[in-house]
């Protein structure tokens, strides 16, 4: 097989592709990796100055050794054209860290995305059905057993939510949380942990900026 010179862009091409191949965000396969999670975000790719920032080759082999990728895999993917690996890619939704998530500026009033700071990510949903939704990146351990560090959820804060359902909920503190929610009322919530090791928690109406129903989770 015959390849391209290496470029800049075909290395992070490349990345991004793995990562996408594998559900992950940039910082999800990093941190699979073993690396530090900003490793292959965006921002990270350029210096202050506009210099090309690289990964480097030891970064590379992290990333085959954990997702099992061959050398020849990682090639293929360097190439123009590679993404007719991935059928039926659609343009991105907007992607954000559930730490970033409880800061002020990244969502509206009704829990729509909103502002700058978000990343992207690649993932099938339908034109009419795109508008809000949007992607969480689980951080830490605090939702395991069901949602591991890395995994990404994709919300919709414009779907219908019912008891049962998991939910992303953002309290007017700006405390934000992954729940299962057991009751709704004009009132007041009440949300199941996902985590035994997590309290339930109830809020009046009056605390909840909004509350949002998780669509899909990678696992």
């Amino acid at each position: 097989m015959e390849f391209d010179m290496l470029s800049h862009d075909s290395i992070w091409r490349a990345i991004d592709a793995l990562a996408e191949r594998h559900r992950l965000s940039p910082s999800g396969l990093a941190r699979r990796a073993g690396l530090d999670p900003t490793s292959f975000n965006r921002s990270k790719r350029k210096s202050a100055d506009g210099r090309d920032r690289w990964p480097s080759t030891e970064s590379i082999s992290k990333v085959l050794d954990a997702t099992g990728a061959t050398v020849e895999q990682f090639m293929a993917l360097l190439q123009p054209g590679s993404g007719a690996m991935f059928p039926g890619r659609t343009p991105g939704i907007p992607l954000l860290g559930f730490a970033q998530a409880g800061a002020g500026g990244y969502f509206d009033d009704g829990g729509f995305p909103a502002g700058q700071g978000w990343d992207q990510i690649d993932f099938p949903v339908a034109e009419e059905n795109r508008a809000g939704v949007y992607a969480l990146e689980v951080q830490g351990d605090s939702m395991l057993p069901l949602y591991r560090d890395g995994d990404i959820l994709i919300v919709d804060p414009s779907a219908q939510v019912r008891r049962g359902d998991r939910v992303v909920v953002k309290t007017q503190a700006g405390e934000v949380m992954a729940k299962v929610l057991a009751r709704l009322t004009p009132r007041g919530i009440d949300l199941l942990s996902l985590n035994p090791e997590h309290p339930n928690r109830s809020f009046e109406m009056k605390d909840v900026e909004w509350i949002a129903r998780i669509l899909w989770a990678s696992q």
